[in-house]
C-alpha cells in the first residue's frame, strides 16, 4: 500500500495523547460504612473491574478511530498493475479502404467503427487518429465528430507499416497506446514488424458477414468493324457465387446494353457491341458487398488516322503500303535520302524498313519522338554492321545485335497476351503455320518477345516507356531472306504497331498508376490543361513538347469517373479513370497478423481495460468508513458497558 500524502502519516504520534490521558487519569473512590460488610466488599470489586474493562474499551477504541482518520487524509492506495504505461499517449490507426465497405451484423464495417468511436470515446480522453489519407493528432472525439462522420473510402490500400512510420515521424520517442481497427484483407506479416511488443497493442478485426464479391476487372476492344466496335468486359467472382449479375452499359446517362451474367468458375467475359463513334460511359453491375468495383469507366473517341513514315528502298516497301491503306492510315514512303526529318515530330509511326547505316541525325530525331510517345519499327538489314545497330539500339534498349547467323529458325512462339495482340486471337491456337528466316542475328540482353524462335529467341520483341513503343526485328524480313510477309501474322503485327493506343482504343486510366496521356495541341507558356467534371477537377502534371504536350496523373483523381481532358472551356479529350481492384477479394483475410497483442472486440473494451489496469486502486474511503464504525462504536460503549 502507498500514500499520496505520506507526510499526514507523522499525526499519528498523537495517539501517545489520549493514551498518556488514560494512564495518569486517576480516581479516588469514596468509603461507605455499612453493616454487611462482606456484601460492600464483593460490590467494591466488581465495579472497579467494569471500570477498568470500560476505559480499556474506549481507549482502543478511540485510538483506532484516530487512527484511521489520519491514515485517510494520506489517500493510501494500491499501485495499478500496469503504472509504468500510464503515461502514454493513445494512437488509433483505422483503416478505410474499400475493402471496409463489406457489411457485418451492424452494417458497413467502416461505418460501425466509427459509429462505435463516437459513442464509447470518452470525452475528455485525448487521442490522434490516422487513417489511409488523414491524420488527426491530439484531438478529441467531439473534435473531429463531424470528420469522422463524413469520412470517405479511401483508394489507398491499408499499409500499417507506412501509417506506423508518419506516426513514429510525429511522435518520435513518445509512449504510446496503439488501437488497429482493419478488416486485415491483404495485410502482409512485415507491416507488423515496426510494432514493439513491449508498449501496448490493441487490435479489433471487424468481421464482414458476406464474403463473396463481383468486380469488373477490366474493358477492352477485342474487334471491330466498319460500323461497330466488340466491347469485352472481364469480370471476376470471389467467393460462392450462385445469383445471376445484371449488367448495363451506359453512354452518358443513357442506357445502350443489358445483360445478365452467369459466372462459371468466376471468372466471364462479356461481349458487347457499341457504335463505331463517341462513347463516354461507363458498364455497371449490381451485387450485394462492395460497391466501389461494381463499376468501371471508359471513353472511346472517334478514331482518327494514323501517320505513319515508312524509311527505306520503296520495292522493299510495298506490302507496307498494302497494311496501312488510306482509309485508317496518312502513309508515306520515303527513302533515307529524301526524308524531311521535320515531318517526324508529327507522326504516330516510324518504319525503319532495312536500312544499311542509321545514321546518327536519324538516331538523335528518333529518340526524341519515342520519349514523346512515337512507336519506332526496326527492321534490320542483312547488310547492316552489328555496331552499327547496336549504336542505334544504345538509345532505346539494352538490347545489342551479334553477327548474322546463316541458320534457318522457324517462329513458333507467340505471345498471346501481348498488348499487340490483345485484340487479335480469341483463344490460343497450336495448329499454326510457322513462319521462317533463312538469316538472322544473334541477339542479347533483355526484352519483352512478341514472336520467338525454337530456340527461345526472339524474332521480334518489343520495349517501352509507358509512351512510346519500340519494336525491333532480328532479321530481315523481305521475301528471299523471310516468308513472315505471306504469314496470318503480317497484317495485324504491322497493323497494331503503327496504331497510336491514344488516338483510337480505350481511354481508361488506374488511379495511382501515374500512367501518361501525349496529345497533339499547342500550347502558350503560361496556359495549362485541366482535368474535369461536373464533380471536381484537378491541373495534372504537364510538360510541353513542342506541339504535344504529355500529362502524368498522379494519385488523381481522387474519385472514379469520366473526366475531359481542358483547354480553357474547349474539350481536347474524353478520358476515364477506375480506382485499382486491389480490395476485391475479402477472403485474403490475414487475421492471425496480431497474434501477439491484444485482440478486443469494441471500442469500449480498450478504454475499459487502459482504465482498469492504469488505475490505482484508492481505499482512502475505506478508512473513512471505519473512522464512522469506531465513532459508533465508541458511543454503544458508552451507553451500554457499565
Amino acid at each position: 500500500m502507498q500514500f499520496k500524502h505520506p507526510e499526514i502519516l507523522y499525526f499519528l504520534f498523537l495517539l501517545v495523547i489520549p493514551i498518556l490521558v488514560h494512564l495518569f487519569q486517576l480516581r479516588r473512590f469514596k468509603t461507605e460504612y455499612f453493616t454487611n460488610v462482606r456484601f460492600l466488599k464483593e460490590l467494591s470489586i466488581q465495579t472497579r473491574k467494569s471500570s477498568k474493562i470500560k476505559k480499556w474499551l474506549l481507549l482502543a477504541t478511540r485510538l483506532l478511530l484516530l487512527a484511521c482518520l489520519i491514515i485517510a487524509f494520506a489517500q493510501p492506495f494500491f499501485k495499478a498493475k500496469d503504472s509504468q504505461n500510464s503515461g502514454n499517449e493513445m494512437v488509433i490507426i483505422l483503416d478505410n479502404s474499400f475493402s471496409m465497405q463489406a457489411k457485418g451484423n451492424r452494417g458497413e464495417l467502416l461505418k460501425r467503427a466509427v459509429q462505435e468511436l463516437l459513442e464509447n470515446t470518452p470525452d475528455n480522453q485525448l487521442f490522434s487518429l490516422v487513417t489511409n489519407t488523414e491524420t488527426f493528432w491530439d484531438t478529441d472525439i467531439k473534435s473531429i465528430q463531424k470528420d469522422l462522420q463524413n469520412l470517405q473510402y479511401s483508394a489507398t490500400p491499408f499499409h500499417l507499416d507506412f501509417l506506423l512510420t508518419k506516426i513514429d515521424t510525429k511522435k518520435h520517442n513518445t509512449p504510446k497506446d496503439i488501437f488497429i481497427i482493419t478488416d486485415a484483407v491483404n495485410s502482409q506479416s512485415k507491416s507488423i514488424e515496426k510494432l514493439d511488443e513491449n508498449s501496448p497493442v490493441y487490435y479489433w478485426i471487424p468481421k464482414a458477414e458476406n464474403k463473396t464479391n463481383v468486380s469488373i476487372e477490366a474493358v477492352s476492344i477485342s474487334g471491330q468493324s466498319e460500323t461497330f466496335y466488340e466491347i469485352k468486359v472481364d469480370v471476376n467472382g470471389f467467393g460462392t457465387i450462385e445469383n445471376d449479375i445484371p449488367m448495363s452499359v451506359f453512354n452518358g446517362k443513357n442506357l445502350v446494353a443489358k445483360t445478365v451474367v452467369k459466372l462459371k468458375n468466376n471468372k466471364k467475359s462479356v461481349q458487347f457491341n457499341l457504335p463505331k463513334k463517341d462513347f463516354h460511359g461507363y458498364v455497371s453491375i449490381e451485387d450485394n458487398s462492395l460497391n466501389y468495383d461494381n463499376s468501371y469507366y471508359f471513353s472511346i473517341s472517334k478514331p482518327e488516322k494514323s501517320n505513319v513514315i515508312v524509311i527505306g528502298e520503296n520495292q522493299k516497301n510495298n506490302f507496307l503500303s498494302r497494311i496501312y491503306t488510306s482509309e485508317e492510315f496518312n502513309f508515306t514512303t520515303t527513302e533515307l535520302s529524301g526524308l524531311d526529318y521535320n515531318a517526324i515530330e508529327k507522326q504516330d509511326a516510324i518504319v525503319l524498313n532495312e536500312i544499311k547505316d542509321i545514321p546518327q541525325a536519324l538516331t538523335t530525331t528518333l529518340k526524341a519522338f519515342y520519349e514523346k510517345g512515337g512507336n519506332v519499327v526496326l527492321i534490320p538489314s542483312a547488310e547492316s554492321s552489328a555496331q552499327n545497330v547496336n549504336s542505334f539500339l544504345t538509345n532505346f534498349s539494352g538490347i545489342k545485335f551479334g553477327s548474322l547467323q546463316n541458320q534457318e529458325k522457324q517462329i513458333t512462339k507467340i505471345a498471346f497476351g501481348h498488348p499487340l495482340y490483345q485484340t487479335v486471337f480469341e483463344k490460343k491456337t497450336d495448329n499454326f503455320q510457322y513462319p521462317k528466316v533463312s538469316t538472322a542475328f544473334s541477339t542479347s540482353g533483355n526484352i519483352s518477345p512478341v514472336l520467338s524462335y525454337a530456340d527461345q529467341s526472339f524474332f521480334l520483341g518489343s520495349t517501352t516507356n509507358k509512351i512510346g513503343n519500340l519494336y525491333i526485328f532480328s532479321a530481315p524480313i523481305n521475301k528471299t531472306n523471310s516468308n513472315f510477309q505471306n504469314s496470318p501474322l503480317i497484317v495485324p503485327t504491322f497493323y497494331n504497331m503503327a496504331q497510336n493506343n491514344q488516338k483510337s482504343g480505350i481511354s481508361a486510366y488506374t488511379i495511382g498508376e501515374n500512367q501518361n496521356l501525349v496529345l497533339d495541341v499547342l500550347l502558350s507558356k503560361d496556359e495549362v490543361v485541366t482535368i474535369a467534371n461536373k464533380q471536381s477537377d484537378f491541373i495534372p502534371m504537364q510538360q510541353i513538347l513542342n506541339n504535344k504536350i504529355k500529362l502524368a496523373f498522379g494519385d488523381y483523381p481522387e474519385q472514379s469517373g469520366n473526366f475531359s481532358v481542358m483547354k480553357n472551356k474547349d474539350v481536347l479529350k474524353n478520358i476515364s479513370f477506375n480506382h485499382a481492384r486491389t480490395e476485391s477479394d475479402l477472403s485474403l483475410i490475414n487475421d492471425n497478423l496480431f497474434d501477439n497483442f491484444t485482440s478486443v472486440t469494441s471500442v469500449e473494451a480498450v478504454f475499459n481495460d487502459i482504465h482498469s489496469t492504469r488505475t490505482g486502486n484508492e481505499v482512502w474511503k475505506y478508512f473513512i468508513i471505519a473512522t464512522l464504525l469506531f465513532l459508533l462504536l465508541e458511543l454503544l460503549i458508552q451507553k451500554f458497558v457499565k
